[in-house]
């Protein structure tokens, strides 16, 4: 048997390549929103789906209900901006997160919130020198 005959569970089962995804947006931040650093509970599109956004890795983030809730389909940056919680350095991750350097956001999110697991840094970095994730299949995958 060759593994082009193989047949793998997430061709049988489309929505479990995107609860795999969806939950690996969460595991890269640590499961904690990227706006705030409260625990993530959703995937929010920076740019919002009303206003063309794709559900894309670059424009997936993961977000607390209350971040997600709040910014509905305004301008991510704009909303951002005028919160309380505001941290220059979480937008520079988002902003690093968007343009598909997930290696940098990381590393912006672990300077935020020191207590974000240097081991998942890493392993990014790791996985990063055998396969480049934002280049990749993770681009296209449905939210």
């Amino acid at each position: 048997m060759h593994s082009r005959d193989a047949v793998f569970l997430e061709d049988l089962c489309p929505k479990l390549r995107v609860r795999r995804w969806r939950q690996s947006l969460h595991t890269y931040t640590g499961k904690s929103c990227i706006y705030c650093g409260k625990p993530s509970e959703s995937i929010d599109h920076v740019l919002p789906r009303s206003r063309g956004g794709l559900s894309v890795t670059e424009n997936c983030v993961p977000a607390c209900l209350s971040c997600n809730g709040h910014k509905s389909d305004a301008d991510a940056f704009d909303w951002y901006r005028r919160q309380r919680f505001y941290d220059p350095r979480r937008a520079m991750a988002i902003r690093a997160w968007m343009d598909g350097d997930l290696r940098l956001a990381l590393r912006l999110l672990q300077w935020a919130q020191p207590d974000l697991d240097t081991a998942q840094v890493a392993d990014l970095d790791n996985r990063d020198a055998d396969d480049d994730l934002h280049r990749g299949g993770w681009q296209l995958q449905p939210a």
